[in-house]
């Protein structure tokens, strides 16, 4: 995909206090209901994930948000205890080039860590994330901070807004996009990010949560 170097444009970060206040108030409602109603979820996953090896439920990672300001994202977990320290060893599979890490066949997803992806289940508790204003329901995807310290200055643009729970990429390529395609949609969707537009996504992403494309 030939992809035009694009920038993001400074009046749609800072200069709509309307659409801002708007977004923060929806986030707030919406991420309450959506714990609320799907406690009963939650309670059932715990048990399910908990079941499988023993291991914790929820498994928090530092990720980089907005400005480049650092915090703690929460989701279901869908790997082994301790993935992280088998990551060196699968470095050299990385699927994907640029400042980021996935492969399709990670030995370290377990059973229902494959369900949980696939649905996208994994990430209902950065519901919590949202709650508290870590993140937006759409935005940019939090990067990892090893993948920052590889960004160039044009890749630190998606860092100059709210990073959200699902996007632009995530709902047209998700895991068919490599780095370079996903940093140019998050700043097309920066560039034309209105409350039509998020609901929009918003829609999609629940259409894609019940009909999966691709996740992995």
């Amino acid at each position: 995909m030939a992809m035009e170097r694009l920038k993001v444009n400074p009046a749609k970060v800072n200069d709509r206090p309307f659409y801002h206040v708007v977004k923060r108030l929806f986030d707030i409602v919406a991420s309450a209901c959506g714990l609320i109603l799907l406690s009963p979820l939650f309670l059932f996953l715990v048990i399910k994930i908990r079941s499988e090896d023993g291991g914790p439920a929820f498994y928090s990672q530092e990720r980089i948000g907005k400005n480049e300001k650092p915090f703690k994202m929460w989701k279901f977990r869908s790997m082994i205890v301790d993935a992280d320290k088998m990551l060196d060893k699968l470095e050299d599979q990385n699927e994907i080039d640029g400042a980021m890490f996935k492969i399709k066949d990670d030995p370290r997803i377990t059973k229902i860590g494959h369900v949980i992806r696939k649905y996208s289940l994994d990430e209902l508790p950065q519901l919590w994330n949202v709650l508290i204003g870590d993140m937006s329901l759409v935005g940019p995807r939090p990067p990892l901070p090893s993948e920052v310290e590889e960004y160039t200055d044009y890749d630190k643009q998606r860092l100059t807004v709210m990073p959200g729970c699902t996007g632009l990429w995530q709902v047209t390529r998700r895991s068919e996009a490599d780095f370079d395609e996903m940093v140019w949609l998050d700043i097309v969707y920066i560039n034309h990010s209105g409350v039509f537009e998020d609901f929009k996504l918003i829609v999609k992403t629940v259409l894609v949560m019940i009909h999966p494309n691709g996740a992995y």
